[in-house]
C-alpha cells in the first residue's frame, strides 16, 4: 500500500515519494527561541516526527531539516530586556527546546540550521531577487519583495492580490511597515534601528538583519536544493510565511520550490484557544510538574488527525496514562513469552516489509493520510485479537510475530511505553467495585451506581465511562 498524504498546494491526497528516487527532503519550520515551546508547537513537531517515521518504515530514505529562528523582533527585544547578548539568550532556549524534544521522543533532524549562522546565504538570495526586479530598497534602507512582479502569488493560500491589498492593512505587522511601494510587499532585509542595539549585520544595503520569511528560503535551499519534496508547519504559517517563501525561492531560482506541503491544525485547550492570559498555554515542564510524563503528553498530541483541531484536556492525559499502561502490560507479556524485547526502531527500518498480522490495519491507517486517530483505535483492536490467540497458543514464535507487529506501529507513532514501575497498578478490590458499578449502570440501577462511585472515590479512584466500556484511574 502506498503512503498517501494530503497536499495543501493541490488540495488532494498524493503519494509520498522521493523525486530523485534516492532520498526525500523535508524542511520543517522550527521554533523561534525566545522562550520554552508550548504543547501547541509540539503537536506540529510530533506530527512531523510521525511523518518521518512512517516514511522511513515505508522504505524511503529521508533528509530532515528543521531550522532555528534565533533572530527576529521577539528574540531581540527579550534578550535586551534581560540584559543578555542575543547569542547567549537564544542558545539557552535552543537547549531547552532540544531537551523537550528528546523527552518527547522526537528523532533529531539531520540538519538544524540557525538563521544567524546563514546570513551570507540570505544576502545572496536578496541580491538575486534584486537583479530580477523582484526586490527593491526603500527610502528607509529596508529591502522589500515586490509582490506585483511575481506571477502566481497566493497559489498555496489561494489568496489573490485583490484580497491581499484589502486585508493587508489589517494584518500587517507594525514592525514591517516601512516606506513600501505597496502595502502588500514584505520585508527581506530590515534596516538597523537604534533600538536594535548591537543586533545588526553589514550588507550591501547597510546595517540590518534578515526578514523572517527570507531565513527559511535560504536555509532550505542550502540543505535541500532549489526544489525539494516536502515542507511542513502549522496551518498558521500557510499565509503569509509559506506563501512568501514560495515567492522568494521561486523568484530567485525560477524553479518550482516545493512539491508537497504538510500543514498541521491548531491545538485547542479545554475547547478554547491557548492563551497566556487564560493560563492554559502549557509547556512540557508545566505538565511534568503536574505529575504527567512526556510520554503521556506525546500520546495525547498524536491522538487526533493532523488536519483536524485537537482538544487537549487533563482528562485526555489520564486516558493516555491508561492506554499506555495497557500497551506496556501487553508488551511485557509478549516479552515474557518470546524471551526477547520489542525490536528497536533502527532494527525495524532494516526489515523488508514484515507481516504485521493483526496490526496491519493500524499501519494502513497511517498510510492513508497519517490517520493517527484511526491507527490508535486499531492498535487496541489488534491487541485484543492477539490476546485471544495467545490464550490458545503461547509459543515464543507467535509471541515474537506479535511483537514485530506491535512495535512497528508503536515506533511509527513514536509511542513511549512507561517502565513497569510507572504503570498504575489497580487493586483487585477497586477493579471489583468498578465492575459492579458498570453492571449497575447497565441495569439502570442509578442508586447503586452512585453508591459504588462514591465508594471508589473514598478509596482514591474514579471511573471514566466510554460508549461501551470504562476506564479506572487514580484521582490526581
Amino acid at each position: 500500500m502506498s503512503f498517501l498524504l494530503a497536499n495543501t498546494l493541490s488540495g488532494e491526497k498524493e503519494e509520498v515519494f522521493a523525486a530523485n528516487g534516492k532520498q526525500l527532503g523535508i524542511y520543517c519550520c522550527g521554533p523561534t527561541v525566545y522562550g520554552p515551546a508550548h504543547i501547541g508547537n509540539f503537536r506540529t513537531f510530533i506530527i512531523q516526527d510521525i511523518f518521518r517515521r512512517v516514511t522511513e518504515l515505508s522504505g524511503i530514505s529521508v533528509k530532515h531539516v528543521r531550522n532555528i529562528t534565533d533572530v527576529d523582533d521577539k528574540t531581540i527585544r527579550q534578550s535586551q530586556a534581560e540584559g543578555r547578548s542575543l547569542e547567549e539568550f537564544t542558545q539557552q532556549w535552543r537547549t531547552k527546546f532540544e531537551e523537550d524534544s528528546d523527552a518527547l521522543g522526537l528523532l533529531m533532524p539531520h540538519e538544524a540550521p540557525s538563521a544567524v549562522a546563514h546570513l551570507p546565504e540570505q544576502i545572496q538570495m536578496i541580491k538575486e531577487l534584486e537583479a530580477k526586479g523582484l526586490a527593491y530598497q526603500a527610502e528607509d534602507k529596508s529591502v522589500y519583495f515586490r509582490i506585483s512582479a511575481f506571477e502566481g502569488y497566493g497559489k498555496l493560500s489561494r489568496i489573490d492580490q485583490r484580497e491581499l491589498k484589502l486585508g493587508a492593512s489589517k494584518s500587517a505587522n507594525a514592525s514591517d511597515e516601512y516606506d513600501k511601494e505597496s502595502i502588500a510587499d514584505f520585508v527581506l532585509w530590515k534596516a538597523w534601528k537604534e533600538e536594535d542595539g548591537e543586533n545588526g549585520w553589514d550588507s550591501p544595503w547597510g546595517r540590518g538583519r534578515p526578514g523572517w520569511h527570507l531565513e527559511c528560503s535560504a536555509m532550505s535551499q542550502k540543505y535541500l536544493g532549489d526544489s525539494f519534496d516536502m515542507h511542513s508547519g502549522g496551518v498558521d504559517l500557510i499565509f503569509p510565511h509559506h506563501e512568501n517563501e514560495i515567492a522568494q525561492s521561486e523568484g530567485a531560482t525560477g524553479k518550482p520550490f516545493v512539491r508537497h506541503w504538510l500543514h498541521v491544525a491548531h491545538l485547542m485547550v479545554d475547547g478554547g484557544k491557548m492563551s497566556k492570559s487564560l493560563g492554559n498555554l502549557y509547556t512540557i515542564e508545566d505538565l511534568i510538574q503536574k505529575g504527567f510524563s512526556a510520554g503521556e503528553v506525546r500520546y495525547v498530541l498524536a491522538s487526533g488527525h493532523y488536519r483536524k483541531q485537537l482538544n487537549f484536556t487533563f482528562d485526555t492525559l489520564h486516558s493516555a496514562r491508561q492506554a499506555l499502561g495497557k500497551l506496556s502490560s501487553f508488551s511485557e507479556r509478549l516479552e515474557s513469552l518470546s524471551g526477547k524485547p520489542l525490536p528497536a526502531y533502527e532494527e525495524l527500518c532494516k526489515m523488508d516489509s514484515p507481516d504485521l498480522g493483526v496490526f496491519e490495519p493500524a499501519w494502513n491507517a497511517l498510510l492513508d493520510d497519517l490517520n493517527t486517530a484511526e491507527c490508535l483505535g486499531k492498535v487496541f483492536v489488534g491487541m485484543r485479537k492477539a490476546e485471544a490467540e495467545l490464550g490458545k497458543e503461547q509459543s515464543p514464535e507467535s509471541a515474537r510475530a506479535y511483537q514485530i507487529g506491535l512495535s512497528w506501529v508503536i515506533h511509527s507513532l513514536g509511542i513511549i511505553l512507561p517502565e513497569k514501575a510507572e504503570v498504575a497498578e489497580i487493586p483487585e478490590e477497586i477493579q471489583g467495585l468498578a465492575k459492579q458499578r458498570w453492571e449497575a449502570k447497565l441495569s439502570k440501577d442509578w442508586g447503586k451506581s452512585d453508591e459504588l462511585r462514591d465508594a471508589l472515590a473514598e478509596r482514591g479512584w474514579q471511573v471514566k465511562d466510554a460508549k461501551d466500556s470504562y476506564e479506572i484511574r487514580p484521582i490526581s
